[in-house]
Order: structure tokens, then sequence, then C-alpha cells
């Protein structure tokens, strides 16, 4: 039973994952890190120092849930945010550092990549959709720190290659949704409290993307809403319009991208994509998109322990 461990210590959770190749199935446990109340954010040493204290719990728990005796085939981990030159942050030192003490103290092969592209194979793998790989796909990374529209293509290095096709030009769709939700009490991240705040608006407020070339601009949906509540507007209503903006901009974005390489099957990813209405939205007005459950969407280690399966398949072949 070949065993593949994947590691990501992303800038808000500690994950670990374990894929079991000839069952397909795959254990996941993971943390988010702590924000204190009102903030939106943290700074790079305290996720290390998180990462740090949690890395033992998270693996631990990890291995509690698995019942097999087999050995780890090889060990994936993700050690920079994209896989383009100069991305880099010191979180992904911490789940990079255990992958390397794993493989020196076992000789067990360790393969790195990005974490976007962990996120690509874990929605992938959410929607049942790995065959993709093999063929040109595009791919959204929507969270926190990335508004990505990408053209995904196989490569034999680093197995997809990934080619931005538009981005956020401003603020990313998670930093737009924090905030307002900040503006609207809640605590950081909001993007759950938000979604439930949306479900009670009583009308919905058409939001039109703002775009330049492909790409979306989305600093002043957050003007906006501030002056709707400065204006009466109530905290559903406003919370509703934000995730319009969010969802106009990615089907604008998803139409340029279309207009470049043709409609080809698009995969969502990242935390912003576990939003259910904006989910909706895009089912309704878009075809051959494929959705991972929310807990692939957010940050997780899976698709980095299917990265290190694949790395290794293709090595011994």
């Amino acid at each position: 039973m070949p065993l593949f461990l994947g590691l990501d210590t992303s800038n808000y959770t500690t994950s670990a994952a374990l894929f079991d190749s000839e069952s397909r199935k795959m254990l996941s446990h993971k943390k988010l890190l702590s924000v204190k109340s009102g903030e939106a954010g943290l700074r790079q040493s305290d996720a290390v120092f998180q990462h740090t204290k949690q890395l033992p719990e998270i693996v631990k728990g990890l291995f509690s849930g698995y019942d097999g005796t087999e050995d780890i085939t090889a060990v994936g981990a993700s050690f920079r945010p994209r896989n383009i030159e100069g991305s880099y942050m010191p979180c992904f030192l911490c789940g990079e550092g255990l992958a390397d003490s794993i493989g020196a103290i076992d000789r067990t092969p360790v393969y790195k990549t990005s974490h976007q592209i962990g996120h690509i194979l874990a929605a992938l793998y959410s929607a049942d959709r790995l065959s993709m790989i093999n063929e040109p796909f595009i791919a959204f990374h929507v969270s926190g720190g990335t508004t990505d529209c990408l053209y995904c293509e196989p490569d034999e290095k680093e197995l997809i290659k990934v080619t931005e096709t538009a981005s956020s030009l401003d603020l990313k769709a998670g930093q737009l949704i924090d905030r307002t939700g900040l503006m609207l009490g809640l605590d950081f991240p909001c993007g759950a409290a938000l979604e439930k705040m949306a479900e009670k608006a009583d009308k919905s407020i058409k939001a039109r993307a703002v775009m330049k070339n492909g790409s979306c601009c989305l600093s002043g949906f957050e003007n906006k809403a501030r002056a709707m509540l400065e204006g009466g507007e109530s905290p559903e209503n406003t919370a509703r319009y934000i995730l319009n903006a969010v969802f106009s901009s990615v089907y604008e974005m998803t139409e340029y991208a279309y207009g470049v390489y043709g409609k080809l099957p698009v995969i969502f990813a990242g935390g912003v994509m576990s939003n259910g209405y904006i989910k909706t939205l895009l089912s309704k007005k878009l075809e051959n998109v494929y959705f991972s459950a929310p807990e692939f969407s957010c940050d997780n280690a899976a698709g980095i322990a299917l990265y290190a399966y694949y790395t290794y398949e293709r090595q011994i072949k």
C-alpha cells in the first residue's frame, strides 16, 4: 500500500495529508493559525512560530487516524507560494524542513512544489478530475493572497506548468472579503461568517466588475461597501454585494481566458472558492467548470501529497 505524505505550512494553516495510491483515499489533518481578534493577518515571524508549535500535533493527529503499518514511500512539501522566480515566504520553511528531516532519517525521496500547485491538485482530486493534468486546462486560485486565472499544461519537470493569464491588480478577493468582514464586526478569517450573513440579505445589489486587460480591480468594492454602510444599508445586503463583486470579477476573468485559450475546462481552487453562493452563480453562467469540496478548497496538504505521488511514479518509470 504505497503511502505519500504531504506537508503544507501556509500563511494561515498547518496541514498534513496521507495519500494511499492503491485505494486513492486521502487522509488529512490541519489547524488554522491563531489571529488576534480584530486583526487582519499575521506577521511571518508569528506564522513560523505557530507552525513550529503545531506541526508535531498535526502530524501526530494525522497518523493517529491511520491504521496501517506501511512505510512512507515519498514525502511532498510546499516550499514557496508560486512556481515563479522570487516567490518566497518564511512560513513554508517549517513544512519543508520537516520533509527534509523525514527524508534524511528514512532515506525517503522528498519532492517540493508550490502552495499554488498543491491547491490545484487538491481541487482536481476533490472534483474527481485528476485526469485533467494530462491536458491543458484553466485554473483559478482565489484566496487571501491570490486572485489568479491560470493557464495550466502538462510539464515533465513541474507536473503542471502554470502561466498567469489574469490576476487582481490591487486587493485580492480574500482580502476584500476579510476587510469587509472586519468592517461588519466579524472575526478573521471572515469568509464563512460573511457568507452566512449574506444569506439573510433581503435584496441583491449588483456589482459591475472593473477590468483591465483581463485582470480585475477590487479595491473600489471595499470603498463602496463602506459607503453603503455609512448610508444606512444593512450589513446583510452589504455582505451579499461583496460576494457579487467577487463573482462578477471571476466570471469576467473566465470569459477573458476563454477568449485567449478557447473554452477549456476550468477548475476553481482556493479558500474563497469554497463559498457556496459564488459557486452557484458561476455554475449557472458557465459550462465545463468544476469545484472542490470546501475542505479541499481551503489550505490543505492533499495536493502536496498528490504531487509527491505523481513525481515519484514518473521517476521510477
